[in-house]
């Protein structure tokens, strides 16, 4: 099985419903993603998946979050934006365009999001 791994950076605030302590108020985070691929075949040129294409696959989810209150943003308007529904969220979004631009032989293994250097969530289907 080969693997990728691409890593982007996107600044925002959020805050946490339901939760009492910090979290609950309104705070910033320096965010950074990783997102991984896995599949059993690379193409004729010997890449899983280039790099740049998912880089471009995964901007425009970055894009829409970066320097954004994300409680404002759907769907978090009504689901938490805590690290595990945004890795949640990042991979849902880029699964279904990495199978497209990869006639279905890569799949999204899983997304991490750090909210810190020392914390982070990991989803994975």
């Amino acid at each position: 099985m080969y693997e990728v791994t691409v890593e982007a950076h996107f600044s925002s605030g959020h805050y946490l419903r339901n939760y009492y302590g910090k979290c609950e108020n309104p705070h910033g985070h320096n965010y950074r993603v990783l997102v991984t691929l896995a599949g059993e075949e690379l193409d004729e040129t010997g890449l899983l998946l280039d790099f740049k294409l998912l880089k471009q696959v995964l901007r425009p989810t970055v894009d829409y979050l970066d320097h954004q209150m994300i409680n404002d943003l759907e769907p978090f308007t009504t689901l938490n934006p805590s690290a595990e529904n945004l890795a949640r969220y990042f991979f849902d979004k880029v699964a279904d365009e990495v199978l497209r631009v990869s006639e279905g032989r890569v799949r999204v293994k899983d997304c991490t999001v750090f909210e810190t250097n020392t914390s982070y969530a990991r989803y994975s289907a």
